[in-house]
């Protein structure tokens, strides 16, 4: 099992100061001294995007800020794991990183349709996404589970899958979650999907009463039931998945950013951003 923190404000990663992805022209004046330090930065901006691949200034990812401690607001910034990781990936590359805050079925329209040069949201690899999106590697590990009250009949994920089931399942729309209680359930005829536009939106649904459950990621079920009383989240998992990065199909960006995301993963810079806001218990 793991543990929220609450993270310190993350501004300073993510107001990262461009260090030159792009370059300018020399001076075809005579040398002085600043113009050689034009010339000497121009240079060094050319190496770096030769290196890189990429030839933006800024690059913008596409988010729903919605899903702690991944994502989520802290006054009027976004913060979270996916935030921090994109800016380690951003000044690993040269770039400055903006983050856009959309619903999340709107992520990978925005990624495919150039709006966004990429997306993370804890967001799962799967074979519907693949029509639209190209992916990293996986970074991270994600764990679906259930939501009930606590005087809930459902005890199990079984129960769900029990002959005869009929529940009302609520969901944040267009997440795994939705996805698999789709396809294992509503398509059996064994449960209603109702689908919320936010993870805390089911929540709610669930307290009073509308709906008989809420399947979502662990990590956010955790916060949702230590900030209401009556939940509890059951001991049996439905699913375990990867998260990555989406990216649109063909972009000259996927092979550049997967290869700082990679160097991330093995310097350790990853790990240590996972453990600042959640830890083995």
């Amino acid at each position: 099992m793991k543990k929220l923190f609450t993270a310190a404000a993350l501004i300073a990663t993510l107001t990262m100061a461009l260090t030159g992805c792009s370059s300018s022209d020399s001076s075809s004046s005579a040398a002085s001294s600043s113009a050689a330090a034009s010339s000497s930065a121009a240079t060094s901006a050319e190496a770096d995007s030769s290196s890189t691949g990429v030839d933006k200034d800024v690059l913008i990812m596409a988010t729903n800020a919605e899903f702690p401690p991944y994502e989520y607001y802290e006054g009027e910034e976004i913060v979270g794991i996916d935030a921090e990781i994109a800016a380690a990936i951003a000044e690993k590359l040269g770039c400055e990183l903006q983050i856009e805050d959309m619903a999340f079925d709107s992520i990978v329209l925005a990624v495919s349709q150039g709006k966004a040069d990429f997306g993370m949201a804890g967001m799962t690899v799967t074979e519907d996404r693949l029509q639209s999106v190209d992916f990293s590697d996986s970074y991270a590990t994600g764990v679906q589970v259930v939501i009930v009250t606590e005087d809930s009949p459902i005890t199990s994920v079984d129960d769900l899958f029990a002959e005869g089931a009929s529940h009302k399942i609520g969901v944040q729309n267009g997440t795994t979650g939705d996805i698999y209680t789709t396809d294992d359930l509503e398509s059996a005829g064994l449960a209603t999907i109702e689908r919320y536009n936010k993870g805390a939106d089911a929540v709610q649904a669930l307290l009073t009463g509308k709906i008989d459950c809420v399947v979502i990621d662990n990590e956010p079920a955790k916060a949702f039931v230590e900030a209401n009383e009556g939940l509890k989240i059951l001991d049996t998992e439905y699913v375990v998945e990867d998260y990555a990065i989406c990216f649109a199909k063909d972009s000259a960006l996927t092979d550049p950013v997967n290869t700082a995301l990679n160097e991330l993963i093995e310097d350790g810079t990853v790990q240590s951003i996972i453990d600042k806001y959640i830890t083995a218990e």
